[in-house]
């Protein structure tokens, strides 16, 4: 059963954890000062305080969740989208944030979305990227996260960053955490 964008928001994506786990992590390495970002699957728009209204844009296939993010935070962009090609121009985002997202995502697909991020991407950007993921040494949270999570495709380390090491991306680990003592994070980037 799919939560409704409220109470997803509230239970799953409440301030004080957005912070937590999201934001001041983002933050302990970039600086989005007046870079244009592209919020992927951006969900009900937990994510678009990291940086300015102007600067902002959100896209998500979830019609209801998007409705929502634009009632909670009428001066920022949303957009639904649809298919494989993404509503932007080429070289358009300094950053791309995709949190949350991909374990959500049949394997093809996220290999189209990847050409397309490249297409978007501005040649000194960067995608800024925390999924969940299976670990290694981590069997209870990899159980745990197996069978709580609604994502179907929560992959292994060097599964994500294959998807982008394949298209030409450079990857960067910037952390391995614990989010909330079962589920586990892996945080990295991709740059051309």
């Amino acid at each position: 059963m799919q939560l409704s964008p409220r109470i997803y928001h509230s239970l799953i994506r409440p301030k004080w954890t957005t912070k937590k786990y999201i934001h001041n992590h983002i933050r302990q390495f970039f600086d989005f000062t007046d870079k244009k970002i592209l919020d992927f699957g951006a969900g009900t728009g937990a994510n678009c305080t990291l940086c300015s209204p102007t600067h902002y844009y959100g896209l998500d296939p979830d019609s209801h969740r998007i409705n929502f993010a634009k009632s909670m935070y009428p001066h920022y962009q949303f957009d639904v989208f649809t298919g494989n090609k993404l509503p932007a121009e080429d070289n358009s985002f300094d950053f791309i944030l995709i949190i949350a997202v991909l374990h959500h995502i049949p394997p093809e697909t996220i290999k189209c979305y990847v050409k397309e991020f490249k297409r978007m991407l501005k040649p000194d950007g960067k995608i800024v990227l925390i999924e969940p993921c299976f670990f290694k040494k981590s069997p209870i949270g990899n159980w745990f996260m197996n069978y709580y999570d609604k994502g179907d495709y929560i992959q292994r380390e060097d599964d994500y960053l294959n998807y982008f090491t394949k298209e030409n991306f450079h990857c960067n680990v910037l952390k391995r955490f614990k989010k909330c003592f079962f589920y586990n994070e892996l945080y990295f980037t991709a740059s051309l």
